[in-house]
């Protein structure tokens, strides 16, 4: 389904400050209230087995997301529209219990692992794509959800006090795609309306992670290393759609240039800075 991917807004000027704080609590205090981490694995055609590229990127996710605290883990199968709705049932269950299994063979808390329930297959319509066979590889998936606990108000004064940016951790992007997941355009959907309101012009900056040195990575829709600037693109097209003026905005893609360090998906990020009031 997703990669994390993160979307700061870095300060200009001192003018700002109070859209910064008024942006963090609106944004903050929701994205806290409920503390989920997603990601998503891909599978070949008719087969439940991964291949070496997602079983790295799963264990990459696993081990970024050791935390002690999991409330509950749920794992959810998909397929394409192709075959029978019985085949793709069981199909789908088994892409499920193949994800737990890897989950128990990790010492995972497996215990904490309350749903793997494949759920057949997956409407086309997915994303804005006329290629069919994007959208059933994008199909051909296993959802992850892992919750944690609440977070309390020290967070939302910590995030306020930074100077220079903040940042939310609930904007995804698909997987090697720059599509965002339908709960991402809920979230970008309250960022756009907050900018409308507001004067200042900016640039949506695009960032990857997990190239060599500070190559982009590819977009896996067109072959093309240029997936920052397609996720940047992706953003500013999104925000011209729901109001936000064209002449306030700029696009860029930041390629592997400036990685954040620590876990991989904090350099899965669209940054957006401010350039005057």
């Amino acid at each position: 389904m997703c990669e994390i991917t993160t979307i700061v807004f870095q300060k200009k000027s001192v003018v700002l400050k109070n859209f910064y704080i008024l942006f963090c609590f609106l944004f903050v205090c929701n994205l806290y209230s409920q503390f989920n981490i997603e990601h998503s694995v891909y599978f070949d055609t008719d087969v439940y087995n991964l291949t070496k590229t997602e079983t790295t990127r799963l264990q990459k996710f696993l081990s970024s997301n050791t935390k002690e605290d999991v409330l509950k883990i749920e794992i959810y199968g998909f397929c394409d529209d192709r075959g029978s709705n019985n085949y793709n049932l069981i199909l789908s269950q088994n892409r499920a219990n193949a994800i737990k299994e890897i989950f128990s063979q990790a010492s995972f808390f497996p215990e904490k692992i309350s749903t793997v329930d494949g759920r057949g297959e997956l409407l086309l319509n997915i994303v804005d794509e006329s290629d069919p066979s994007v959208i059933r590889a994008l199909n051909r998936r296993v959802d992850i959800v892992i919750s944690y606990p609440e977070k309390n108000e020290k967070i939302i004064e910590e995030v306020n006090k930074q100077e220079n940016k903040i940042i939310l951790e609930n904007v995804l992007f698909i997987t090697g795609y720059s599509y965002l997941t339908r709960l991402s355009k809920k979230t970008l959907d309250d960022v756009a309306e907050t900018l409308k309101k507001e004067t200042f012009s900016f640039v949506i900056q695009g960032h990857v992670c997990c190239t060599e040195g500070e190559l982009d990575a590819v977009d896996r829709k067109t072959n093309k290393r240029n997936l920052s600037i397609a996720r940047a693109k992706y953003v500013y097209d999104y925000l011209l759609k729901k109001g936000v003026k064209k002449s306030r905005m700029s696009y860029e893609g930041m390629a592997h240039k400036y990685p954040l360090g620590g876990s991989e998906d904090k350099d899965r990020r669209v940054e957006i800075l401010i350039l005057s009031d």
